[in-house]
Parts: structure tokens; sequence; C-alpha cells
């Protein structure tokens, strides 16, 4: 079957020289979620441009998310049809709630939502990351319903991690799209 791989990126974009940026260039049928102000996120502005997004692809779709994007992605999958959504690899989550995490300017994506979502994906942290704990990121991945992986310590798994094409990323994207194909 086939798939647009929608990238979704969090708070200041994933540009050039970002992984998600990498793989929006290097695979076909990629498209990206492009809001209006990256800096300055504002929780219904970026739903909009999400849901927006993704009622002009015609394909089923595999969500991208990095960082404030995945509280976003949870946001918008408990409040519109997600049939469209084959799976989502949801990478880094930014632990919104929490002050000691994350800057004042994303703190409007609280609450995350907890609720389990309606099709595959996989949650991926890393044991450094300064903008969630390991524990935290787990927990989200239990009551997601998604599998978890920690790539060891890697940062925030962004453009200072130095991912290039991010190899390791994409063979868990492969493991994403296998458990996708069996659920079929």
């Amino acid at each position: 079957m086939k798939y647009t791989l929608l990238i979704v990126p969090g708070l200041g974009d994933s540009t050039t020289g970002h992984w998600q940026d990498n793989w929006l260039q290097h695979f076909p049928n990629t498209k990206k979620v492009v809001q209006d102000n990256w800096n300055q996120p504002q929780l219904q502005d970026w739903l909009s441009n999400l849901d927006a997004t993704i009622k002009t692809i015609e394909t089923p779709i595999v969500i991208v998310a990095h960082s404030l994007a995945v509280s976003l992605v949870t946001h918008w999958s408990q409040q519109n049809d997600t049939s469209k959504i084959a799976g989502a690899l949801l990478v880094a989550p930014a632990d919104v709630e929490s002050s000691e995490h994350t800057p004042e300017e994303i703190w409007n994506f609280a609450p995350i939502p907890l609720n389990q979502l309606k099709y595959p994906s996989i949650v991926i942290t890393s044991s450094n990351d300064p903008y969630i704990s390991v524990e935290r990121a787990e927990f989200l991945a239990q009551k997601w319903g998604s599998r978890f992986y920690n790539v060891g310590p890697k940062g925030h798994l962004n453009f200072a991690s130095q991912l290039g094409f991010w190899e390791e990323g994409q063979e868990i994207l492969k493991f994403l799209l296998l458990s996708i194909k069996e659920n079929q």
C-alpha cells in the first residue's frame, strides 16, 4: 500500500539539517505541515493547520511528529476522525505539562491527552532528552497504546543531535510500517 509520510515539526520548525527535513527531501510521497508561527505556537492554530493538511492528502497517512508536534497529534486525534491515519512515529515528545522540562510558550498544549490512539504508533525518546524524562515518555507511550523505544543518550533528537538521515529512526519507521501491514 502507498502511504504519505506526514512530517509534523515542533517548536521552531525542523529546518535544513534536521532529520525531519532530510526525510522530507529524501522520501517520495512526503508532505510537511507548515505552521504560521513556529516560535509562539497556539494549539488551536496548529490544530487547524494540521487538520487542513491532512484533508489534502488522498492516501493513508503515516505521521512523523517531533517534540511539541507529538502533543499536537494526540490533541488532533482526540477531536477528529482518524480513519486516514495508518500509523504514527511520535519522536521526542515534549512534556508540555512540566515547567521543569519545557518553555512557557508551549504550555498552552497542556494537558497532554492520555486516551489510547486508534492507530499503531511508536514513541521514541532518548535517555537524556532535556524536554522529558524517560519515565514520562514511557508513561505516555503506555497510555497511547504505543510501542516504546529509548534510543540512548542522543539529546532531543533534533538538529543539535546531528542525526543526519537518522538511519536508526528509519529502521523503527520500517518496523511501524510492518506492524501497519499486519494489522490491515
